[in-house]
Formats: C-alpha cells, structure tokens, sequence
C-alpha cells in the first residue's frame, strides 16, 4: 500500500454510508459507492441552515488492526448537536452500523501504521422539499470519509478576535453545525489577509474571555499549569480537549478548567512565565501557536522541542495508533465489533 498525503478533506474514499429519515423514523441505511446527492433547490438544508456534522478518524495499528478514537464521544455529541437543530436523534445502531461497519468495508483506504489516518465525517441534513419556515419532515445522514495527513504543517500565528464573536449564550454555539463555521469565514478571511493563521475567540459581551481557536478548542500551559475555557452553550465539548485534559491530570500536572481572560494571558507574557499556547481538535490533534497577537502587540509563545504539548501530541497519537497502551478504553477495534 502506498500513501501519499493529499490536501486535507480533498480525495473521498469510494464507500459511502447513506440512510434517510421518513414517516416518522430512520430506516436501517445502506452503504453505497460514493457519488453526488441528489436534491431538490428547494431541499430545505439550503435555506434555513438544518446541517450537523461531526469528525473523526481511524488508525492502522502496527499490527494491522483499524482503531477508531473515541467514536461513543462523537455519537453523543452528533446527538446534542441534532437535538438543538431541532432534528432527529440517532439510534446508537444506526450510528454504529454507518461508522464502524463503513471503516470495516474501508479497510484498506486506512493509511499505513504512521502515515496518515482515514478521516471520517459524518452528517445529517435536512431534504424535504418546501420553502416554508419550518421543520423538516425528512433528513438524510451520511457517512464519508477520506484520507488525511497532517491538518497543519507549521506553528500557527494567532490573533485574538475582539471585533466579531463566534457565538453567544443561549446560541448554537456548542453544535456542530454548519451555520457556526460559515459566519467565521469572514473574520478569520480578515485574519488571513493581516499575517494570521487563526483566531482566538473571545466572549460576545466583553471580548475579555478566551472561547475557542478559530474551528478548534484550545488550552496554555503557565509554567507547569494546563488552563482550558469549561466547556458551554458557546463553546463545543471537544473530545481532543477532553483527552488532552486527561493525560494532563495524569502526568502530575496542575489542570485548571476555569475562564481565562486576555487581560490574565497579557500579564503572564509581561512576566515573563513560559507559555505553551495550541488548538485542540480532531483534524489537528495539537496544533501549537508560535505567537499571539492582543491589540496589535505580538507576543512570543514557547514552541521548543522540549515543550508538554509536543509530549502530548506524542503520547496522544500513540494510544490513536496503538504504540501506547490505552488504558482509558478509548479506542474501538473495528474488526472484533464487526465480528461480534
């Protein structure tokens, strides 16, 4: 098998799992080659934002066995996320049989042990054909999936965002919906055009609290001390934060899940404490920050071989690929589930 890296998210493998919601209920959806939907202009995803999504992957271990990380904690969150759309939960069944049995057929897009992973995305959107301003009466929830290497191939330039907001309390800020990513391309397309990889969020009503890094959670460490912005009504439950959270507490580390304000991080560089600063997700896994910019002033983080967060993006990424022992129970072995 040879495994060259592609522009992420650009080359969809050939299987795709498809079931459709009608009368009520899901049917027990089938897998099918990969090709373009078909749906109707007034198909009403286009009009009035019904889109859920989520993403995660899956690993060649060393001795050939698929790994899928944490696919009970994406099932959970697909659900939340369908629940605040305002659309139909999915059975755990239906759940498993679109991911795990899709990978199982996609055995050997599954890169080689080290190489890459095969990234899956799936997504449910609402297809009833009416123009009306109201729920849909039929969905559709896919399954896709395709080859990745590295999301980032650099240390990121951030700028921490005080004129746009992401979300706001009592807002949609915590679902994986389509609607979240799409009023973001405007502020990061600023961003961009400034020198800037990504943005920090801040709070809608202060812009003194950090919430989240452009698509991505994200966490410090001051000195020996791990701080990651708690989970809310704006910002996503991210599992990548969850696990990261966990290893951290693991190794001695002081944790801190608490709000974390612009003024607290400035002091902290004015000190001189040594500041690990990187996004936290799914595509990324850990994604280091070389600077954080806060009101035009650029401030330098420590981004050294020696740094916690590149130990645990080491330590991560074994128990993903299962060169370290995975204690916690994270991993899904997707051929003892299909055999079971």
């Amino acid at each position: 098998m040879t495994f060259q890296a592609k522009p992420f998210g650009s080359s969809p493998a050939p299987l795709m799992f498809v079931a459709k919601y009608e009368n009520d209920g899901w049917d027990n959806g089938t897998i099918e080659p990969f090709t373009d939907l078909v749906l109707s202009p007034f198909a009403m995803c286009f009009h009035y934002g019904q889109t859920v999504f989520e993403g995660l992957k899956a690993y060649r271990s060393e001795d050939d066995q698929i790994l899928v990380f944490r696919q009970q904690e994406n099932f959970l969150r697909m659900n939340k996320s369908l629940e605040r759309m305002a659309m139909p939960t999915l059975p755990q069944k239906l759940w498993e049989e679109g991911i795990l049995s899709l990978i199982s057929n996609l055995r050997d897009e599954v890169p080689p042990h080290g190489e890459g992973s095969l990234y899956i995305r799936p997504f449910a959107l609402a297809t009833q054909p009416k123009l009306g301003v109201e729920l849909s009466d039929e969905y559709l929830f896919l399954v896709t999936a395709c080859q990745v290497g590295a999301y980032y191939d650099k240390n990121l330039k951030v700028k921490v965002e005080k004129e746009f907001t992401r979300a706001a309390p009592g807002g949609a800020g915590s679902a994986k919906c389509g609607g979240n990513y799409g009023s973001a391309f405007y502020p990061f397309k600023k961003a961009k055009a400034e020198g800037f990889d990504q943005i920090l969020w801040t709070d809608s009503k202060s812009h003194e609290f950090f919430e989240e890094s452009g698509t991505m959670n994200f966490g410090f460490f001051i000195e020996d001390t791990f701080i990651t912005p708690p989970a809310s009504d704006t910002i996503l439950d991210g599992i990548t934060r969850k696990s990261i959270i966990e290893l951290v507490k693991d190794k001695g580390y002081k944790v801190e899940v608490r709000p974390f304000s612009v003024t607290e991080l400035k002091e902290a560089f004015t000190k001189g404490l040594k500041i690990e600063a990187f996004g936290l997700g799914t595509a990324a896994v850990i994604a280091p920050f070389e600077s954080i910019s806060i009101d035009g002033v650029k401030y330098a983080c420590y981004c050294a071989p020696d740094a916690k967060m590149f130990n645990l993006k080491k330590e991560l990424k074994g128990i993903q690929e299962g060169k370290v022992f995975d204690k916690y129970g994270w991993n899904t072995i997707v051929e003892k589930f299909v055999e079971a």
